[in-house]
């Protein structure tokens, strides 16, 4: 299998993330890792999706370009598997001509595109940029997602009440109204909240709950 001459200057090159490449086509499986440790990715080639699966690790930012049509597992079943693990892993499957009703399928299942071979580059290498810095972003609102769900986890049971309350929009009078609680006490809970979740403002403190996806 070979690949008509490209522009690769017209490609931001992604040094972070991997990309899986599964397929039990040999020649498939070399050319494609040249052409992308050529534009610096760390590539994992597999010629079966048991073996994928062996090996997949869930904490790698990367993209898996999964053929359909194999031995054993086809892509379809890793797909299936990789549902059943939560895996959040964006995966292009690369398919032939009589492949394509199998990859609608695959995209209503959350399949992030489909590539029939064989594999025009000037798609390929756009495709994969984006989608591992998509990945990349993910995993950083998913780190801050659970920082601040620590963070709000640690608030007392009566700071919980008043912070439902600065959410609603409630002054610390009405808050002390509606918990028979003094003002003071009130302020004293409030600092105690912006301490606990490192926040210098009530605009910084609802990042906080709205990262976290607390319902209040």
């Amino acid at each position: 299998m070979s690949f008509p001459a490209f522009n690769f200057d017209n490609i931001r090159k992604e040094p972070l993330g991997t990309v899986y490449l599964v397929d039990d086509d040999a020649d498939v499986r070399d050319s494609l890792r040249r052409l992308l440790e050529s534009q610096d990715y760390r590539v994992e080639a597999y010629d079966s999706g048991e073996a994928f699966i062996a090996k997949y690790d869930p904490n790698a930012i990367a993209v898996l370009l999964l053929d359909q049509r194999m031995p054993g597992m086809p892509g379809t079943e890793v797909q299936d598997h990789l549902i059943a693990r939560k895996a959040t892993i964006p995966i292009v499957f690369l398919t032939g001509h009589g492949d394509v009703p199998m990859a609608v399928s695959a995209l209503k299942k959350g399949a992030a595109d489909f590539l029939q071979k064989p594999v025009k580059i000037e798609i390929l290498l756009p495709l994969i940029s984006r989608l591992l810095s998509e990945a990349r972003e993910q995993r950083v609102k998913s780190e801050r997602q659970s920082l601040n769900e620590a963070m709000l986890s640690k608030l007392t049971p009566r700071e919980q009440q008043v912070l439902e309350r600065i959410v609603a929009g409630r002054l610390n009078k009405q808050i002390a109204d509606d918990l028979g609680i003094s003002i003071k006490t009130v302020e004293a809970h409030r600092a105690s909240i912006m301490d606990k979740t490192n926040s210098g403002t009530v605009a910084d403190l609802m990042r906080v709950v709205m990262s976290a996806n607390k319902q209040i």
